[in-house]
């Protein structure tokens, strides 16, 4: 029996997604129809000057402006940030840096410190459970 390898496809939202860039900025071609797998990896890959520039000036979507801010998504909401931000909106606010974004990137920095406090207490524990059964 011969297996038929079915050409796996995504929407554009999702193809915007996993090329971190914002849905709307992209080209009507790509918005408009499906985005294969090998189609992605080769976006990736190469990407074309349309994707490039995305990826540089944007607009970016929340979870790339988030990111370039040090703050997590739901602080941005929190600081009225709901719409796509470009490079440049996002270096202007860096150089303002109001007070909700200092409060969030605080908030931030809490929220690492005890991931890794966690992470580093479960890997003591495992280590404790490991000796035990040796």
């Amino acid at each position: 029996m011969t297996s038929h390898q079915s050409t796996q496809t995504m929407k554009p939202a999702t193809a915007a997604k996993k090329l971190g860039v914002y849905l709307e900025a992209t080209p009507a071609e790509f918005r408009e129809g499906v985005v294969s797998r090998t189609e992605l990896n080769a976006l990736q890959a190469e990407p074309p000057a349309w994707l490039v520039e995305l990826r540089r000036n944007g607009p970016h979507p929340r979870p790339v402006v988030a990111s370039k801010l040090g703050v997590s998504i739901a602080g941005l909401a929190r600081g009225g940030i709901t719409e796509a931000l470009t490079t440049e909106q996002i270096e202007a606010l860096k150089q303002d840096n109001p007070e909700w974004l200092q409060k969030e990137r605080a908030t931030q920095a809490e929220v690492r410190k005890e991931a890794v406090r966690i992470k580093e207490k479960q890997a003591e524990k495992a280590q404790k459970d490991a000796q035990k059964r040796s």
